[in-house]
């Protein structure tokens, strides 16, 4: 018997347990994904118009990077009822080009994984949060949706220059060369640069004047001697000397700037169209340490108010999956730890919701005094396991059904399995399962267990209490294997 059929007849259009991962899970993305929620939702997701930490264990399977989904999709529809109040969201997810970059950086002795993780401080993750932010930012401000008034003239003079400053060190597109973004981005703030030309007057403005000495004089014979060319020299000489300054400044951003591409001459060239007022004590990443950082984010977050957010959510998930972590303990915990900073995590006007490997959990209970001293997690809304219930699990999968189901139908799990298979019994076999993950895996071998036994000429439409039975003990072996490291799951 097809499975299709046996799922028709109970009302069912679209199979609702066949897909395991959220990111390509259409069933959960279509129709569950503001309605079924986690019991600790509340806890994690927050008030949007206060934007807090929240960090969350949980192991393979558990939702995840549901919640992230579930968090942008609530978000995007708060923004949609409050246009004055937003949240920006920064998706923090993909390790990879950032670890590439960073070890493309150290020499030689110290790309061996774990002494190159060793390297990762505080700052550099600032910095990798920094540069999603701020290309996000720009592709909004470049291209606004049709209809809206453009943001970027909402701000002012010195906002305006914070944001070609941090898009200058920040800004991270590959959709088009650099220096052209970088004038849509000034024209786009009506960001004038003429006053940091005066050097390149100056120098053209030496050559003019021993042009026109030489032409108006009709003193040719003078180009024989070496002062027309040293008083061409000497008006080059500012720009000479700027230009100096602007290459060695843009060097030690360079390679600061670990986490990140920054092409040192192109960089020169940004910072040359600031006059020196306006680069006067600003912060520049040309040390390894947090404090600019930390004043170039107060920048950013000030930007973002002035564009119309209240405040700014940061998502960090997918921790176990860069190719330098496969999925290592030791590993994430290198990667990780920097981050646990109170002063980072409560920083005004930003929020942090750390989905992070249940693993992870049994490495903070072994550490000292001074990491929960520094790390502050009664602070920070911690929920040490994302626990499913067996109710919890029965729940979504009735809301799956139910997201699944034909017009005017209303199927529940009970009705797919003979009398003999009570309400208790399912929710009591849910619970052994945990995660949703495991969840969906059963119950789509349940449903071709059953009806591999029968045929579309004789068919069953209850699922009997031995098939049931059958099929979950293989499939707790299955996962006890996969618990233990030694199974796919």
């Amino acid at each position: 018997m097809k499975t299709q059929r046996f799922l028709e007849h109970h009302g069912i259009v679209i199979h609702p347990f066949t897909d395991e991962d959220a990111q390509t899970d259409q069933v959960f993305k279509q129709h569950c994904i503001l309605s079924t929620h986690h019991p600790a939702w509340d806890k994690i997701y927050g008030d949007p118009s206060e934007p807090s930490t929240a960090i969350v264990f949980g192991e393979k399977g558990a939702g995840k990077t549901a919640l992230r989904l579930q968090v942008v999709k609530h978000l995007e529809q708060y923004n949609a009822e409050h246009p004055d109040r937003r949240v920006f969201v920064i998706e923090y997810d993909d390790f990879n080009p950032f670890l590439d970059r960073f070890s493309s950086k150290l020499p030689a002795r110290q790309r061996r994984t774990d002494r190159l993780l060793q390297e990762w401080k505080l700052w550099d993750h600032m910095d990798a949060i920094l540069s999603l932010g701020v290309t996000r930012l720009i592709d909004r401000l470049l291209d606004p949706p049709p209809g809206t008034s453009p943001a970027a003239h909402r701000l002012t003079r010195l906002q305006s220059r914070d944001l070609m400053l941090l898009a200058s060190l920040y800004d991270q597109s590959l959709d088009e060369p650099s220096p052209s973004r970088w004038r849509r981005l000034r024209h786009q703030l009506r960001f004038s640069t003429w006053r940091s030309k005066w050097r390149v007057a100056l120098g053209l403005a030496a050559v003019l004047l021993v042009a026109a000495i030489t032409v108006l004089r009709d003193q040719w014979d003078w180009l024989s001697t070496p002062w027309p060319y040293l008083i061409a020299l000497a008006g080059w000489i500012p720009w000479a000397w700027g230009a100096w300054r602007r290459w060695w400044q843009a060097r030690a951003i360079a390679r600061q700037l670990r986490v990140i591409n920054r092409e040192v001459n192109g960089l020169r060239r940004h910072l040359m169209k600031f006059t020196a007022e306006e680069l006067s004590g600003q912060p520049l990443p040309t040390m390894g340490r947090t404090d600019d950082r930390y004043e170039l984010l107060n920048k950013f977050l000030t930007i973002l108010r002035g564009a119309g957010y209240s405040g700014a959510i940061v998502l960090i998930d997918r921790v176990d999956e860069p190719h330098l972590i496969n999925g290592a303990p030791e590993q994430m915990r290198s990667l990780l730890w920097p981050l646990l900073d109170n002063k980072f995590l409560k920083h005004p006007g930003v929020g942090f919701k750390l989905l992070l490997p249940i693993e992870l959990s049994y490495h903070i209970q072994r550490e000292d005094a001074a990491f929960f001293q520094r790390a502050r997690l009664d602070k920070q809304n911690m929920v040490p396991s994302l626990d499913w219930t067996g109710e919890a699990l029965y729940d979504v999968a009735n809301a799956r059904l139910q997201a699944c189901a034909a017009e005017g139908r209303s199927p529940k799990l009970r009705e797919l399995f003979d009398a003999s298979v009570s309400e208790t019994r399912l929710i009591e076999a849910l619970r052994r399962l945990r995660v949703p993950r495991h969840l969906f895996k059963l119950l789509h071998r349940v449903l071709v267990a059953h009806c591999n036994l029968y045929t579309d000429e004789q068919p069953a439409w209850k699922i009997s209490a031995a098939t049931f039975d059958a099929t979950l003990t293989l499939y707790l072996r299955d996962q006890e294997a996969f618990d233990r490291g030694v199974g796919a799951g």
